[in-house]
């Protein structure tokens, strides 16, 4: 049985490497940007920024003043036994989340939408969000992201149905226009790790773009070569836009484009797309059925693959 202390533990040491420690994957993104990079400035930018990722873990500091919402996607095995069940898992993540608040780790930015009050904790109605998968076998496996203000709020995240005629086509156009729309408006931080998600409902279509763009590793691919291809396809077509780190030109406008899907009703396809920052701030960790834990070099949400 998992005891729930160990939960806690656990879920604290995923917020606080999620906060402070940027996964090689998005590292190497940066690397690749600089080495290919011939603007001037957008080369420094991406320089400065991967240099302030390197002290971020050194200082064992956050990586982005901005430490967004606690967002937590966990993955439960079928027989797996925990000390109090469910709703004990839930408070052991609530008190990791005031744990890390305390510690610095995140800020204390969760406020009610309405009066401005502020727990000074980051709990609060509906926050944490949880969302969770159940699978085979005895583990937990806790995967922590934190999403940006920016990056979700001013118009980070947009939405639209196209026609069902329209296909591929139209589920191109909009994802390509929401993210010239995002940088305009000044709401997101490129270059970006875009989620597009599409089909479903309003929520599934949205949910899918947010897990697409704060879960998959930069580098990975859909399985279906299809939506491979619209991957690829995407990717080239925003950098061609040549807008490079925070507006100032160049090669790299996003990392990744990383595209999801449901099935969809005939009547219209529902598209979303989910911003996520460049510094892409994610770890997750498996507590195993004898209380040991293990450090994940990246989530396993979307199969292994």
């Amino acid at each position: 049985m998992i005891k729930i202390n160990t939960i806690e533990e656990a879920a604290f040491q995923t917020i606080r490497r999620g906060s402070t420690v940027i996964q090689e994957d998005v590292r190497n993104a940066f690397r690749e940007a600089i080495e290919k990079e011939t603007n001037g400035a957008s080369r420094l930018g991406l320089q400065n920024t991967l240099k302030s990722i390197e002290l971020a873990e050194k200082e064992d500091k956050p990586a982005c003043p901005d430490t967004g919402w606690p967002i937590f996607y966990i993955k439960v095995g079928n027989e797996v036994e925990i000390n109090g069940g469910m709703m004990a898992l839930e408070e052991a993540v609530r008190n990791a989340v005031r744990r890390a608040t305390r510690c610095g780790y995140l800020r204390k930015i969760m406020k009610h939408p309405l009066t401005g009050y502020d727990p000074g904790d980051n709990i609060g109605m509906n926050i944490p969000d949880f969302t969770y998968k159940f699978v085979p076998g005895r583990s937990i496996e806790i995967s922590y992201v934190a999403k940006g203000g920016g990056s979700e709020c001013f118009g980070g995240t947009r939405q639209r149905v196209v026609a069902f005629a329209d296909g591929l086509a139209g589920i191109e156009k909009f994802v390509i226009d929401s993210f010239v729309e995002s940088t305009r408006a000044g709401a997101i931080c490129p270059p970006n790790i875009l989620g597009v998600g599409f089909g479903g409902t309003a929520n599934v279509a949205a949910n899918l773009a947010k897990e697409a763009a704060t879960l998959r590793q930069i580098g990975s691919h859909h399985p279906e070569p299809a939506i491979r291809k619209m991957e690829e396809d995407l990717t080239k077509a925003i950098n061609d836009l040549s807008v490079g780190i925070m507006g100032t030109g160049g090669k790299t406008s996003v990392f990744a484009v990383n595209v999801e899907y449901a099935y969809t009703h005939i009547a219209g396809i529902v598209v979303a797309t989910s911003s996520n920052c460049m510094v892409a701030r994610r770890a997750s960790s498996r507590i195993n059925a004898d209380g040991s834990v293990e450090s994940l070099s990246c989530a396993d949400w979307f199969g292994g693959r």
